[in-house]
């Protein structure tokens, strides 16, 4: 949350900005003012905020907060659900500008709003009647309750009107609104504030240009959703300070949901959310998932069968099957040195979190300066690639390297330089020695101008000789000479130094972007369970729907209701049993046929009963359950009247039992 508000902190300034310019022109009435006020403009602020509709709420929960506590008291947020006419969207500005609750259903042949003890009319008049009435009160209050209430208030504030989403209002809504508000625009400081989805375009497509020309738009963009999931992701992920991890795959799972489906920064965090209530909930072992001051402390209060957990993870047996005989026995028999060992461990895994990050960033600068990106321009994608596998084995990572080969001085200066300050910003002792190393390429790099220059004069003097030869043989003779000497041109000093500094951040990344799924007890961080959270993300409703129906026990968790060998249990709901006759049947089901079978099954329960009513009265209640669970299947999409026969239904879906 804090850094979402970060991020919208510039767009939030420059609305406060915009809104004062406006309103500094009305208080002064100025001639810009006048002049607006002649042609009848209202200030209106388009903002655009992009597809990722679910996002917006925080924006614009934002956005009122900063308004209400620095600018103006005066702020109403609409949406178009709550506004279908002008009589309605009236009530719901008047409302909310008033603090009073006004509920649209029961003022539904009203045009009036409930005030303390008086109705007040919804009309524009009205509205300018009492913010004339409540500004003059503040302006009428002792000097020092004024400074009290209304310090942090503008005098004789805007007021604010939040169209949430302005796609969905309709045309005359917003006509109407529009042009009633300019006649009255030299009375009340109105300001607009138009949230848009698509394209600014939307506000010339809605209103016609007589209605569009009373507007004084200026245009307001948001940050793009990729740029705030991959702060996201670098502020969350990408750090030491939270132990708890994504593997690869689930990582993977959120990122194709926003990008194919949202674009939805909050329920990115939603589902990361999710991930970690699987883990801690899933994982017996996440108990050890804590930072790294804590783990001593809790490793040595797990019990028997918490390390007999530790000896089944996948990672630590196979840091088991590397060791000697002696101490895999260890290991295996003694709980205290298996407690020691995984304290050791854990400490291991957090140094290579922490390491993984800083070499991460180091890389992530190499490759976003290339002219081509083959691992992604984004962290997040390169993330990605150095959790699938070992990233230097792929062929996208050889590309980087042999693009990386061709930068010139300038841009290796620059990247080497950030990558100097990344390390630094290290808190431990183990890149001290790589912060050396580049600072030492820095310096080379720093005295190869004066030779650079020698090597240039050297080149030239072939062409000068070249030049000077005017005989053919001499200059056959040249030119072979001069071919020669390219074929077997020895690198530069520059080039040289440009591959041992390309060589030598390979061979960091070849030591700390190690995947995680090759780190001993990687299982008690990391959250691999990408199938489960797909199975709570990507809704299938259609199984969930089959399955239900099908067989009822495996939600209801009714052991009357299990049914083995796909027979049908009299003992299930009725649908459930209209259900399943009608997968048995074909492309139409005749419908007399159907309750006869129904009516088998369910009477399969009922002969036992003596006490049981006529045959009549049973029948007629057979029959009014059938409809009823017919309608219901007819109502879920699963049959349909048939115009071919009267007495038939026709399926829409397919498959049997």
């Amino acid at each position: 949350q804090k850094i979402q508000e970060n991020l919208n902190k510039q767009l939030l300034d420059n609305l406060v900005s915009f809104l004062s310019r406006s309103h500094s022109d009305f208080q002064k009435k100025t001639t810009e003012w006048t002049c607006r006020m002649k042609f009848r403009e209202i200030p209106t602020a388009a903002l655009v905020l992009g597809v990722n509709v679910t996002d917006h709420d925080l924006t614009f929960r934002g956005l009122s907060d900063v308004l209400q506590d620095n600018i103006t008291p005066y702020v109403a947020l609409l949406e178009a659900k709550d506004c279908p006419g002008i009589k309605n969207l009236m009530q719901k500005l008047m409302g909310q500008l008033m603090k009073c609750d006004i509920d649209v259903d029961s003022l539904e042949d009203e045009d009036c709003v409930q005030v303390s003890q008086n109705r007040i009319r919804c009309s524009m008049p009205s509205l300018i009647s009492w913010y004339d009435s409540v500004t003059k009160k503040t302006d009428s209050e002792t000097p020092s309750k004024k400074r009290n209430s209304s310090s942090r208030h503008w005098q004789s504030p805007p007021v604010v009107v939040i169209f949430r989403d302005m796609e969905s209002f309709t045309t005359k809504v917003l006509q109407d609104f529009i042009v009633i508000s300019s006649q009255h625009i030299h009375e009340l400081p109105l300001v607009l504030i138009f949230g848009i989805a698509t394209s600014p375009m939307i506000i010339h497509r809605l209103l016609p240009h007589s209605v569009s020309s009373l507007l004084c738009i200026e245009l307001f963009q948001s940050l793009s959703c990729k740029e705030h999931l991959s702060t996201i992701i670098d502020k969350l992920l990408l750090t030491s300070r939270f132990p708890f991890k994504l593997g690869e795959k689930v990582l993977q799972v959120l990122i194709n949901i926003f990008l194919y489906h949202d674009f939805s920064v909050q329920n990115f965090i939603k589902g990361f959310q999710l991930c970690i209530v699987e883990h801690f909930y899933s994982q017996p072992l996440s108990v050890l998932c804590c930072h790294l001051a804590d783990i001593k402390k809790r490793v040595y209060s797990l019990s028997h069968d918490q390390c007999e957990n530790i000896r089944r993870l996948p990672s630590f047996r196979r840091y088991v099957e590397k060791q000697e005989s002696g101490k895999q026995i260890e290991l295996l028999t003694n709980d205290s040195f298996l407690k020691e060992e995984t304290e050791k461990l854990l400490e291991d895994l957090h140094v290579y979190h922490e390491n993984y990050v800083r070499i991460l960033r180091c890389l992530h600068v190499f490759t976003s300066s290339l002219p081509k990106y083959p691992l992604g321009k984004q962290i997040r994608e390169l993330h990605c690639a150095c959790l699938e596998n070992r990233v230097w084995e792929t062929e996208e990572y050889e590309s980087s390297l042999q693009l990386a080969r061709m930068l010139n001085k300038t841009d290796l200066v620059t990247i080497l330089q950030q990558c100097v300050e990344i390390l630094m910003s290290s808190s431990g002792k183990e890149f001290d020695r790589a912060v050396e190393k580049l600072k030492e390429f820095l310096t080379q790099f720093q005295n190869l101008e004066a030779e650079a220059s020698q090597e240039r004069d050297v080149s030239v003097s072939p062409q000068k000789e070249l030049q000077k030869k005017t005989d053919l043989y001499h200059l056959q003779k040249t030119l072979l000479e001069l071919k020669e000497s390219r074929r077997s041109k020895k690198l530069t000093k520059f080039e040289m130094l440009r591959f041992e500094v390309v060589d030598y951040i390979d061979s960091l990344v070849r030591r700390y972007l190690v995947p995680a799924d090759e780190r001993t007890l990687q299982e008690i961080a990391y959250f691999n369970g990408a199938a489960v959270l797909r199975g709570h993300l990507n809704a299938a409703p259609r199984t969930a729907l089959h399955t239900a129906l099908n067989n009822p026990h495996w939600y209801l968790k009714n052991q009357a209701l299990r049914c083995d060998g796909g027979g049908i249990s009299n003992k299930a709901p009725d649908i459930c049993i209209v259900y399943k006759l009608h997968l048995e049947c074909g492309r139409l089901i005749n419908l007399v046929d159907w309750l006869e079978a129904f009516s088998t099954v369910v009477m399969a329960a009922e002969e036992t009963n003596a006490d049981a009513a006529s045959s009549d009265q049973v029948d007629d209640v057979i029959h009014a359950r059938f409809i009823r669970a017919v309608s219901e299947l007819e109502l879920l999409g699963f049959i349909k009247p048939s115009k071919q026969k009267t007495d038939h239904v026709a399926r829409l879906t397919w498959g049997g039992c």
